[in-house]
């Protein structure tokens, strides 16, 4: 009788460890989201508005503004006066990691598992590795953005990318 109270105790204390750690990891997603998306507005609309607005200078309200906010809340709220400047440092020389897994993908003429785009990125930019989690998350984005298709095939996943054929076909 001992041993199985013991053992239920244990099984508790298990229990709530697995739990928090399940939490942690949720929140820990939750932030690599959100870092992610934010990355990917954050390029992306800059390379946007350069090319089609004229460079201006950013007023000193703005500056004023901004200086008193915490860098993350700077970066996800970017007025248009950062919009006209072309993206500086690492941004300015490195493409998306989106962007170079559709190249990728776009290179194939089947369908493609996010394992083995992320083994071409690497070999592709050894500087760029990426986990495959963040592989198997970008690939959603692109899905999300109607830019690739996702097809399941038994137990795995495969991404196609979408042609303007297949826009026309689909009513785009």
């Amino acid at each position: 009788m001992e041993q199985a109270a013991s053992d239920l105790e244990d099984n508790h204390r298990q229990q709530k460890e697995l739990q928090r750690q399940l939490d942690a990891l949720r929140q820990e997603e939750k932030l690599l989201l959100d870092i992610l998306n934010l990355a990917e507005h954050s390029t992306t609309v800059p390379e946007q508005a350069q090319a089609t607005e004229p460079e201006k200078a950013p007023s000193t309200d703005t500056k004023e503004k901004s200086a008193s906010r915490p860098r993350a809340v700077r970066a996800a709220g970017r007025g248009s006066s950062r919009k006209d400047k072309a993206p500086r440092g690492r941004a300015a020389r490195r493409p998306l990691l989106g962007d170079l897994l559709l190249d990728l993908l776009k290179k194939h003429d089947e369908p493609r598992l996010a394992q083995e785009l992320r083994e071409e990125l690497i070999e592709a930019y050894p500087d760029r590795v990426p986990t495959p989690q963040v592989v198997r998350n970008t690939l959603e984005g692109l899905v999300a953005k109607g830019l690739i298709r996702r097809q399941k095939q038994d137990r795995s996943v495969l991404y196609t990318p979408i042609t303007s054929a297949d826009a026309v076909a689909g009513g785009h």
